[in-house]
């Protein structure tokens, strides 16, 4: 028979086992949800492409729950945004966005992509028709892609089904129409835009379609919103080298270095020796190569393109006489490597668009080529035509009746004159006369090496001579 004193003995160690328990738990903090912030506030481009693929992978490594994008751009190139919404697209953890003022262009592609929308009163979503560096609407084969990708981007998120009491009611959560309007402007959606218009929306409009979860007026609103209220902020930070190379790897900045490479190869081909313009289009050329190779866009064998170009081109001006096909090859590779280095690899798996960025990468080299060899010749003309350069050039007329002429006047003497076959003459080869040597050309046959030759006359540079009986 079990005594009260035992059953209370056991009591006592169940009771401090079970407090332990609850001091223990007690001790232990709860983890709070990580929350990963990336800021895209630049030109859509490969720089913010890189950045994209870093801070996602940061996050990723770091176990967020959560990545909020801070968006305020006017867009930029297409194959950039779709590289960016399709990693989007592909991530586990949640992505949403924040914009703060600006999606406009690639913007509003990108900002689709995530599932969901926050955006601050005032603010712009749409714009995405694609136009060329002028401004100007470009052909409808890129429309067509996005138009496409808009579309895309907005089903991804799928739909939502609606039942009432008479009827149920499946609805997308972001209208594929909507997003195809901001780029087409002869989309029609009763109520929201008439043809000939490319839609725009604000952050109150946005909120109406269902392209906007709410308004926020800041970072700690737009994650109150998401549903999460303790958090731990993480946000992804640029270094100095990722600015430099991001400023390096602008296509303003690449043109402005391909007109230095240019016009640097132009003024070395002009002056003799070797001097400050081939230093300037080495550098230029250093600048232009490494970010992009630090970047992983151009390649080694891109880079071997530009320079078995500049070897080619070399080749052709000092060792071939004539231009020919040396050179012309030389250009056509410089030109290509230059180009293929600006283009991400990944553009190839595109469907309608995917030469879209070669073509523009093609149209920046060869207009900034175009601008560099029409900018250096009239700089080197307006610099031949000043005081410290006109050394460089022949500015006298050496005029016959003053006695120039244009070839040496003993060699009139050498007529009637005889001398000895240095090599043999089939016809042409040269001779010996006074113990100096000089181009000949046999009159008549061949003369071998040794034979006594007679000079008969002197044409064009070379003596003309036959053999002595």
């Amino acid at each position: 028979m079990i005594s009260i004193r035992y059953v209370c003995h056991k009591l006592t160690i169940l009771i401090i086992l079970l407090s332990a328990a609850a001091l223990s738990a007690q001790d232990v903090p709860e983890s709070k949800p990580l929350v990963y912030k990336f800021d895209m506030k630049s030109e859509v481009g490969p720089a913010l492409w890189r950045w994209t693929q870093k801070s996602f992978d940061e996050a990723e490594e770091l176990g967020a729950d959560l990545i909020l994008i801070h968006m305020n751009t006017y867009g930029g190139l297409v194959d950039a945004a779709d590289s960016i919404r399709t990693r989007i697209l592909n991530m586990q953890t949640p992505v949403i966005v924040y914009i703060d003022n600006n999606a406009i262009s690639a913007g509003a592609l990108i900002a689709i992509a995530a599932q969901q929308i926050y955006m601050r009163p005032g603010a712009s979503i749409g714009a995405a028709t694609v136009v060329d560096a002028t401004g100007s609407a470009v052909p409808d084969k890129f429309q067509s892609f996005m138009r496409s990708a808009m579309r895309a981007t907005a089903e991804s998120h799928g739909r939502d089904t609606i039942i009432t009491e008479n009827d149920t009611i499946v609805r997308w959560r972001r209208d594929p129409a909507i997003a195809e309007a901001m780029v087409d402007p002869s989309t029609y959606i009763p109520g929201i835009i008439d043809t000939g218009k490319v839609l725009t929306l604000t952050s109150e409009e946005a909120i109406e379609v269902g392209y906007c979860e709410g308004l926020a007026t800041s970072i700690s609103e737009v994650i109150k919103l998401a549903g999460i209220e303790d958090y731990e902020l993480v946000e992804y930070e640029l270094t100095s080298l990722e600015r430099v190379i991001g400023f390096l790897i602008n296509p303003i900045f690449q043109g402005i270095l391909i007109m230095l490479i240019i016009g640097g190869l132009y003024f070395e081909l002009q002056t003799p020796g070797i001097g400050f313009p081939l230093g300037a289009a080495i550098f230029a050329a250093v600048l232009y190569f490494a970010p992009l190779y630090l970047e992983g866009i151009a390649q080694n064998w891109e880079i071997a393109l530009f320079l078995l170009g500049i070897v080619l081109l070399a080749v052709e001006i000092f060792a071939i006489p004539g231009f020919g096909v040396a050179g012309i090859a030389g250009i056509i590779l410089i030109i290509t490597g230059l180009a293929l280095a600006m283009v991400d690899n990944i553009v190839w798996e595109f469907e309608g668009a995917g030469t879209e960025p070669l073509i523009k990468s093609l149209f920046l080299v060869i207009f900034s080529a175009f601008v560099a060899l029409i900018g250096s010749i009239s700089l080197s003309r307006k610099l031949l035509d000043t005081s410290m350069f006109s050394h460089l050039i022949l500015s006298s007329t050496q005029n016959k009746n003053e006695g120039y002429s244009s070839f040496d006047s003993k060699f009139n003497s050498l007529t009637g004159q005889t001398g000895i076959a240095a090599t043999s003459l089939r016809p042409s080869g040269r001779v010996e006369i006074d113990f100096e040597q000089y181009d000949a050309k046999s009159l008549v046959g061949f003369i071998d090496k040794g034979e006594i030759v007679k000079v008969v006359k002197f044409e064009t540079g070379q003596v003309y001579v036959v053999k002595e009986s």
